[in-house]
């Protein structure tokens, strides 16, 4: 592990007790911009007492003790821990943090992510499946057949990895030798244990902004839906509330922001949410599909090739 990464990892969430608070992404975003400012990186907070961190970088003396208090830790009990379990860390400062979150989310992209499985299936090409965990049968027919389609034709499926559409997306692309991504809002520590088979064969990466052991939370789950969106090339929405709900915001923030084309499941029994977000310019998902499951990809690609391209900017650590 790098300095600049272990940096860090000294001011996020692992470890902490009540005593000391780790830096947001609000606090930690303006921080590393005065510490280019200053030509410093991110592993000279480890260094620096906090009175010259004070000076350097302007900072409010409370803002200068918390950091030290952050960055004199000891945190390798809790990463050996975690290892012991097949989890680890990947940060902002990692050359193989995911290249999507950084083009895509920018300054909103996670300072810290903890994994499971193979780490290399972050960002590479898939389809996002995401909506309710109570679905009709099209719906839970639309899951299995996306995931199955993900399999046969080399695309990583990913999901929440939640009950309901998650789950079945999932187990259906596993069970077609294909491989998956699930992007917890918690509890990466009880599904390691659960998906161990998947994990250890290289077909499946489990990964989390939070703590590995957090407990679910909807603000958490509703942060976590934009990291689906922004690992795929493409994204699906099953069946989603309208105007309510984790799927519905995930979905209409996409929209707005244009981080990938986010198709809806269209058929006459549909969910009101799915009808508006295709009046929200969502493209159509018919159900059911008419082409083979493996031509799955050309299909939405032919059908996005009307959108607007995505932009890049500059990121931080």
């Amino acid at each position: 592990m790098n300095n600049d990464s272990l940096a860090l990892l000294l001011c996020s969430q692992l470890g902490l007790d009540d005593s000391v608070k780790p830096l947001t992404l609000r606090e930690w975003n303006p921080l590393v911009r005065k510490l280019q400012a200053a030509s410093l990186r991110p592993s000279d907070l480890i260094h620096l007492p906090g009175s010259d961190l004070r000076l350097k970088l302007d900072l409010d003396p409370e803002l200068a003790t918390r950091i030290s208090s952050l960055a004199s830790r000891d945190i390798q009990p809790h990463l050996t821990r975690l290892s012991s379990l097949g989890i680890y860390p990947l940060t902002r400062a990692d050359s193989d943090y995911p290249e999507k979150y950084r083009q895509r989310l920018k300054d909103s992209a996670p300072a810290v992510l903890f994994y499971a499985g193979e780490k290399a299936l972050l960002g590479q090409p898939g389809i996002g499946v995401v909506g309710s965990r109570h679905l009709d049968e099209a719906g839970q027919d639309c899951a299995k057949f996306v995931g199955n389609a993900c399999g046969l034709s080399g695309q990583v499926l990913y999901s929440g990895g939640a009950r309901g559409v998650d789950t079945l997306s999932m187990e259906s692309a596993l069970e077609a030798r294909g491989t998956a991504v699930g992007v917890l809002a918690d509890s990466l520590e009880k599904q390691v244990k659960s998906r161990k088979e998947a994990l250890k064969r290289g077909d499946l990466c489990l990964v989390t902004p939070y703590s590995p052991n957090a407990g679910f939370s909807v603000g958490a789950a509703m942060g976590r839906n934009r990291l689906i969106y922004c690992l795929a090339d493409y994204a699906i929405v099953v069946a989603s509330d309208a105007e309510t709900g984790g799927t519905w915001a995930g979905a209409t923030e996409t929209l707005k922001n244009n981080w990938v084309p986010v198709f809806v499941l269209e058929h006459d029994h549909m969910p009101e949410g799915n009808k508006l977000l295709l009046q929200k310019g969502a493209l159509a998902f018919p159900h059911p599909f008419k082409e083979p499951p493996v031509k799955l990809p050309d299909w939405m690609k032919e059908q996005a090739a009307s959108l607007p391209p995505q932009t890049a900017q500059p990121t931080l650590f």
